[in-house]
Parts: structure tokens; C-alpha cells; sequence
């Protein structure tokens, strides 16, 4: 009897139509490569990783960029390129640098070149909302950079900021408003947090007429998130555990509210508050304690932009640094940089709480993660 194939084919895609796809988002790893005086680098540079957006899991992590201290890395809104600082401190060059990568089909990377951050430590990268702007924050120096991104993705310098006191000033963060009008810089060395007025059609910053917001002594801003209708902001305190909230004004001015402990009340050891992230769903903050090795989840009151505390969540890891939230805001990643491992959390979307889930992937002195655009 001769069968005839060509009957059964449309049951077979059929078959196979019915097989639902599982996503897999590339999400690029930023390390540590040597021993510094606050770490013991053991990576080899910018990991690669792939997430399994149905279940969380992460795939083995593989190097794509081999970069000294990768510490932060960022990839463009238009998703064609990847930028990594290079954090070196005085003594190991002559500055600090920012490397620029185009991404390929298979989500490995191409470096384009590097450029002189023109001082030490940088430690992270903020885009603007046009894709043209490039800012990096060096730790040290109280030095801010502002570069112009050309069709390729490569860099120029456009504007050097250089803060007040630079010996103690600490520049650890740019953030950038939604209708791109302002930059947000947070000094943790002269506890402000500096507001400039930022021109997208001449790539300019300039101070505004009162340009900082000034925080408590030794509270040490860090880095800094947005309401979700950005009539709040927020930031991490590192020196002194903390979370400060801030009512933002059209002009751009923002105004303390109320400041929240980011530890238990009964924790009295050495801890360092390191990164900040609101939900995609607008309701809960989160906060990485480095210490106490916890994520601290809040519940948002959008009325009034004050936090309530939800709990503490232990991070199966030590030293938790930057955290990332999956862009469905399913799941919370959290970099224990000292453990060499990534934890990974769901998240409650309906009271914000965080459930363990899987066990933690490794990855060597893991401390920045970043979906992919």
C-alpha cells in the first residue's frame, strides 16, 4: 500500500504550531576581573546569559567581552548596542574607560572602541530617552561625563561636569527624566543629589538656579528611581541604610519628603545599601542591602509616594549589588557579588512579596544585570 505523505503533513505542523514557543531574553552580566580594595575579582569579563521568561531560569553564562572591571554595563533603547565601563582606580591606568559594543544576531558582541572616562572608577552608564546621549558616573574624581552616540554606536565626548569638593565628592549615578528635560546626579561624597536642566538638541547640561536637593549628613545617595508617573523620586542611601522619598516638581525641582530605614529594626551589623528599582506595575520599590544580604520590599502609595514596608527577602548570596527586574516583572535577579551567584526571586505582582525560586545561578563576582533591550 502506498501511503501518501503530503496527507499527514498538515497534522504534523499542526502539531508543532501547538508547541508553544518559550521566550528567551538575553541578559548581559557585568563582573569584577581583579582584586580591588572592596572586592576579589575572579571573572573574565561581560557575561552573557539567556532567561527563560516562562520559568526564570537562567542559562550558563558565557564571556562575550573580555573587560577589566565591567562593573556596568547598558544596553541602547534601540537595542543595536551594548556599553561597559571599565572601573579602574588610580594606579591601574590613566583613567577609567567606557567600551562600546554593537550586538549581534546571536546576542554576542563586537567592540567598536573604548574612550577616557577622564577620571577614576567609573561605575555606571545612564542613555537618554532619544538614544543619543551617553553619561558615565566615575566614583572617584567627582568627575561626570556626557558623550554623543553616533548612528554606529560609537562615542564622542560632549560635555566634562566636574562637581564642587572633587576630593569627597562621589558621583555614583545620572538619571534621566521621562520628558528628558533633567538630569539627576547622585553624589554620595557631598550627599546632594545635583539637578541640571538638559537641552536633547544641543546635548547640554546646565545647572538649574537651585541645583541640588541636599540629604542628610553621611546619608551617601546612591542611585535613584522614579515614580511610575514621576510626580516622586527615589534614592538608595548607602552610608546610612536608607531610602529617601522626594516630591518632583514641573520645573524639575524635587523637595524631601520622608526618609525610611532600609534594614530591620533590630540589625545593628555593617551594612551598605547598593541599588533601586521600582516595578513595572508601579507599586512596589525594592532595595539591595549589601550586609545584611537582603532585598527590602516596599509598597508604594502613589497618592503621597510614601513606602510601607513589605519584609526583607535574604538574597542566598553575599553582598548583593545591582538587582534587575524581568521586563514582564515576574521575576527579581539579585548579584551577590561576593558569592559568586545570581538568586533568583518571583514576584508576588498582587502584594509585591518575593518568593525564592530556583536555586541561584553562578556566575563569578557578579554585580550588574541588564536585560536587554
Amino acid at each position: 500500500m502506498v501511503i501518501n505523505k503530503m496527507k499527514f503533513l498538515p497534522v504534523f505542523l499542526f502539531g508543532l504550531l501547538s508547541i508553544p514557543l518559550v521566550s528567551q531574553n538575553p541578559v548581559y552580566i557585568g563582573t569584577y576581573t581583579k582584586t580591588e580594595g572592596h572586592v576579589d575579582g575572579k571573572a573574565n569579563g561581560v557575561y552573557l546569559m539567556h532567561q527563560d521568561a516562562k520559568t526564570g531560569d537562567l542559562s550558563d553564562p558565557v564571556c562575550v567581552a573580555e573587560v577589566i572591571n565591567p562593573s556596568f554595563v547598558k544596553t541602547s533603547s534601540d537595542g543595536k548596542n551594548l556599553y561597559a565601563v571599565s572601573e579602574l582606580a588610580p594606579g591601574d591606568g590613566e583613567s577609567g574607560y567606557i567600551y562600546s559594543f554593537s550586538r549581534n544576531a546571536d546576542n554576542s558582541l563586537e567592540e567598536l572602541g573604548k574612550i577616557s572616562t577622564e577620571s577614576f572608577a567609573p561605575c555606571h552608564i545612564e542613555i537618554d530617552q532619544s538614544g543619543k546621549y551617553v553619561f558615565v558616573s566615575n566614583y572617584v574624581g567627582g568627575v561626570v561625563m556626557l558623550y554623543e552616540r553616533d548612528e554606529k554606536g560609537n562615542l564622542q565626548k560632549k560635555q566634562k561636569i566636574e562637581l564642587e569638593n572633587s576630593k569627597a565628592s562621589h558621583p555614583h549615578s545620572v538619571s534621566i527624566s521621562k520628558d528628558n528635560k533633567f538630569a539627576y546626579i547622585n553624589d554620595l561624597g557631598n550627599d546632594k543629589v545635583w539637578i541640571y536642566n538638559f537641552d536633547a538638541e544641543t546635548g547640554k547640561l546646565t545647572p538649574k538656579d537651585k541645583p541640588y536637593v541636599e540629604l542628610e549628613e553621611g546619608a551617601g545617595p546612591r542611585h535613584f528611581s522614579f515614580s511610575k508617573d514621576e510626580e516622586f523620586a527615589y534614592t538608595i542611601n548607602e552610608l546610612n541604610s536608607s531610602l529617601s522619598v522626594f516630591k518632583k516638581d514641573s520645573l524639575g525641582g524635587l523637595s524631601l519628603i520622608k526618609s525610611y530605614p532600609s534594614l530591620p529594626e533590630n540589625f545593628d551589623e555593617k551594612n551598605f545599601t547598593a541599588d533601586i528599582h521600582l516595578h513595572p506595575n508601579g507599586n512596589f520599590l525594592y532595595a539591595s542591602n549589601r550586609g545584611h544580604n537582603s532585598i527590602a520590599a516596599f509598597q508604594v502609595d502613589k497618592e503621597s509616594g510614601k513606602l510601607i514596608l513589605i519584609g526583607h527577602y535574604a538574597t542566598q548570596g553575599e553582598f548583593p549589588r545591582n538587582f534587575a527586574i524581568s521586563p514582564d516583572g515576574n521575576f527579581l535577579y539579585a548579584a551577590n557579588q561576593n558569592s559568586d551567584n545570581i538568586s533568583i526571586f518571583r514576584i508576588n505582582k498582587m502584594d509585591g512579596k518575593l518568593i525564592p525560586h530556583l536555586e541561584p545561578a553562578e556566575v563569578k563576582t557578579p554585580v550588574c544585570i541588564e536585560f536587554a533591550k
